[in-house]
């Protein structure tokens, strides 16, 4: 029998108060989500940029409507019955009625978590200002709060070109006073930023991996403080880039050799859902 939305609310809660770190994978359709239960991660979340690239475009704020969104959620959502977490990007709109609006509709696809971030999507001006962040961020974590639906506060500075790691502090423990359940900066440099973030805060800290640059074992996150571990996009461009390996071979080589490392059909085929015969 498949859980309920609160039954995978609990699990999920719950991840985050036992000790020790866990991961959170993120899938970008059903099938994605589907492979990634059969490995038997405790929950999922979403990508934004996996989504956005499945569709032919880049990554980023107003690349994808809310509607596209929630409707990759749901797809997500009915194909697994682990616990799925939400890229929902800016909430959708720059006011904290937007964010909040955001937050009920992600909940009434299924979803148990999400994200708000404090990226608007302007290059001239690309983060919110200070205020206007946290309100938004409270205006989420009001409704949620009688929903079973834990809410993720992003802090974007370091994706946007401003590496201030005392500024991101003092966003992310105005979001935690705001009532985010979960705080994320992606994009922290090192193991000392990520210490400094887990030992400021009183809530539990994401970080995402994958994105390039250092990297760490899921024990040194662990060490450091980190609760959960995300992936991005990542496994999203790992799976492109095996295509355009394989495509690039046909083309300038004219050999197939890369079907040797692909899945075989079989094995394909049994991660998914078989059809019900009419």
């Amino acid at each position: 029998m498949k859980k309920t939305q609160q039954q995978k609310f609990e699990i999920f809660k719950s991840l985050h108060e036992r000790e020790g770190t866990f991961l959170i994978p993120n899938a970008w359709n059903a099938g994605t989500a589907m492979m990634l239960s059969s490995l038997g991660f405790d929950a999922l979340a979403t990508t934004s940029a996996g989504l956005a690239f499945a569709l032919g475009r880049c990554d980023g704020v107003a690349a994808l409507t809310q509607g596209e969104t929630l409707d990759n959620c749901r797809e997500i959502v009915n194909a697994t019955d682990l616990p799925v977490s939400a890229d929902l990007e800016e909430g959708f709109g720059a006011s904290p009625d937007d964010c909040a609006e955001t937050i009920r509709l992600a909940a009434g696809v299924g979803l148990v978590g999400g994200s708000i971030e404090d990226a608007t999507g302007n290059p001239l001006n690309p983060i919110f200002e200070f205020e206007q962040s946290v309100d938004r961020v409270r205006a989420a974590s009001e409704a949620s709060r009688d929903l079973p639906f834990l809410l993720t506060a992003r802090a974007e500075n370091y994706l946007h070109g401003k590496p201030d790691l005392d500024d991101t502090i003092r966003r992310l423990k105005a979001f935690e006073d705001a009532g985010a359940d979960v705080l994320f900066a992606p994009g922290l440099p090192d193991l000392d930023a990520m210490r400094a973030v887990c030992e400021a805060v009183g809530k539990p800290v994401n970080v995402v991996m994958g994105r390039g640059g250092a990297t760490y074992t899921v024990d040194d996150l662990r060490a450091v403080g980190v609760k959960r571990i995300s992936v991005g996009g990542s496994f999203a461009r790992a799976a492109l880039g095996a295509f355009m390996a394989a495509a690039r071979e046909v083309k300038e080589h004219g050999t197939f050799d890369y079907a040797s490392d692909a899945l075989s059909h079989k094995e394909t085929s049994d991660f998914m859902v078989q059809p019900k015969k009419l």
